[in-house]
């Protein structure tokens, strides 16, 4: 059985800066969370929780997620105030419980929060799966988004851990 982590997909990334294919990237989480739960999979939605007065503030429009997302009742949803989805939460038992043969991992900011996300769940002993056309991200002044996304392709790939990471399309995933 998958798991698959969403991380930070939420209303508040529309501000700013536009984030790269990211209608794509909606599309593409949402053909995944059909199979993996049509696979008897789990879902998990990371939901960043900022403090006051931030745009992901709890209860506030930016903290929800995004209304193309298709979301089912049995999804679990954890909330995060770092950008370790690990540190300080239930992820780590709530995985330990589920025992997902890999961790698919896709979402909002690959240089951030994806990262955070991949680095952890390595290091929590999961294998992971990156899915390489599921996570986006804004340019930024010094690099641009396409180079990010690349960049952590190949520092994920490079990760020494006796743990398997893999770096996939969902198209790949799905056939």
């Amino acid at each position: 059985m998958d798991a698959l982590l969403v991380v930070d997909m939420q209303v508040g990334l529309r501000n700013g800066p536009p984030k790269h294919d990211l209608q794509g990237v909606i599309d593409r989480i949402n053909r995944l969370a059909t199979a993996i739960r049509d696979r008897a999979g789990k879902l998990i939605f990371i939901r960043h929780c900022g403090g006051k007065g931030d745009e992901f503030e709890p209860g506030s429009p930016g903290w929800q997620f995004l209304p193309e997302l298709l979301r089912d009742g049995a999804d679990i949803v954890v909330g995060k105030t770092l950008n370790d989805p690990f540190a300080g939460t239930n992820l780590r038992p709530l995985l330990d419980q589920i025992a997902p043969e890999r961790v698919l991992i896709s979402g909002w900011a690959t240089d951030l929060c994806v990262d955070s996300t991949v680095r952890s769940a390595v290091a929590n002993h999961h294998d992971i799966v990156v899915v390489a056309d599921g996570h986006t991200v804004s340019d930024r002044p010094h690099l641009d988004a396409v180079s990010i996304i690349r960049h952590h392709h190949w520092v994920w790939s490079n990760l020494i851990t006796p743990r398997l990471i893999r770096i996939a399309t969902a198209d790949e995933l799905l056939s």
